[in-house]
């Protein structure tokens, strides 16, 4: 039976997840409703599907969105990975401070400092060495890793952290070189910590709009820049149905991520 500060907490949690998820769900339904009017009712239809896959500007847009986010978790998880190491295994080191600084910075600063300062200094290398010759795909992509990496960075130093190093000690000292140390012992442990940190950067890159507004140019506007334009002018019945089929995309890569993560947990 449950006592009054158990029913306070169970209620509390409820609370909570209605708050997350029932906008959530309304989102679903209203993207079958066959009314123009997201207020109004009007039975259900998948026309708002049709209609969305046949325009062409939502589908370059998302095409665009999952490229840049695919390339930025890559890269983004291979850096990040790199500097986890770095401030997991190297205790002591001439710019340490400096270092750790520069990988906690993109977490604490205002996402319009960031945008603006990488926006000056691709016009800065415009014109001083001719690149980027236009702001677009690569400059969104380079503005992306930057900052999703260190999140990456936070996630594999804090699994390091849990790891016993004498295992990397024993390998070493039966004289296997670092490299294959880190090879077969250290990246097969932090395998799930990386999944997780390449699945946090796709999800951060897809969702971006603030830095993604300053670093694009004519012609590479992302999903969340045309959704971002479509609502100002009112939520239409499209926007909705592309909103479902992203929440089923993620939900699908969650469950995916998970049954991989509990399958390496369990071998």
């Amino acid at each position: 039976m449950l006592n009054k500060r158990s029913k306070f907490i169970f209620s509390m949690l409820c609370f909570g997840f209605a708050f997350l998820y029932i906008p959530i769900a309304l989102v679903v339904i209203y993207s079958f409703n066959d009314s123009k009017l997201v207020t109004i009712w009007g039975g259900w239809t998948l026309k708002w599907y049709v209609e969305l896959f046949n325009n062409e500007n939502i589908l370059n847009a998302a095409l665009l969105s999952f490229r840049i986010a695919a390339i930025t978790a890559t890269f983004a998880t291979i850096f990040g990975t790199m500097a986890g190491l770095i401030l997991a295994r190297l205790k002591q080191f001439r710019g340490r401070m400096l270092f750790t600084g520069m990988i906690a910075s993109p977490l604490v600063m205002p996402e319009v400092i960031t945008g603006l300062s990488l926006l000056l200094l691709f016009v800065s290398l415009q014109d001083l060495i001719g690149w980027p010759s236009q702001r677009g795909m690569n400059t969104i992509t380079i503005a992306h890793i930057t900052f999703s990496m260190a999140y990456v960075a936070v996630i594999i130093q804090s699994r390091l952290t849990e790891i016993n190093e004498s295992l990397e000690e024993a390998a070493m000292d039966l004289g296997a070189k670092p490299a294959r140390v880190i090879w077969d012992i250290t990246l097969p442990i932090i395998f799930p910590a990386m999944i997780s940190g390449w699945l946090l950067s796709f999800t951060l890159s897809l969702d971006d709009l603030v830095i993604s507004s300053f670093v694009s140019g004519p012609g590479s506007t992302t999903l969340p820049m045309l959704i971002f334009s479509k609502v100002r002018l009112g939520v239409a019945p499209d926007i909705n149905a592309l909103a479902t089929i992203l929440i089923a995309i993620v939900t699908i890569g969650v469950c995916i991520a998970a049954a991989i993560i509990n399958k390496k947990n369990k071998n």
